[in-house]
């Protein structure tokens, strides 16, 4: 089982704003081990460029403080899983988290769904 997340950075640490983000780090998993860590700078920002890179990497799931909904929308629509509003705090913990399924998308862009995962 391989899962690659890729985490949206600035100034080292995970970022707040997905379109504003200087560099990704993509964090391979296999059997829920971190494998291999990876820091990415993205393309040039114009519009749409970060989630197609991110689809690109054949990354599996999206994790980020914020996200617009167009790039969600591209993300998802490529079968990525789109976590938002998770509190920020470092990428191992963060990962662990993911793993352990404790880790909250309160999409900051919509209400709070405790219940439901939007796969």
């Amino acid at each position: 089982m391989r899962t690659r997340i890729a985490f949206p950075m600035s100034e080292g640490k995970l970022s707040e704003h997905f379109g504003h983000c200087e560099q990704f780090v993509i964090v391979t998993l296999v059997n829920n081990e971190i494998v291999k860590e990876e820091l990415l700078s993205p393309p040039g920002h114009v519009h749409g460029a970060y989630p197609k890179f991110l689809v690109g990497q054949a990354v599996d799931v999206v994790i980020a403080g914020g996200i617009g909904q167009s790039a969600v929308t591209i993300l998802q629509t490529n079968g990525v899983e789109v976590i938002s509003g998770v509190e920020v705090s470092d990428i191992q913990t963060m990962v662990a988290d993911y793993v352990n399924g404790t880790l909250v998308s309160t999409g900051d862009s919509c209400g709070h769904h405790d219940s439901h995962h939007h796969h």
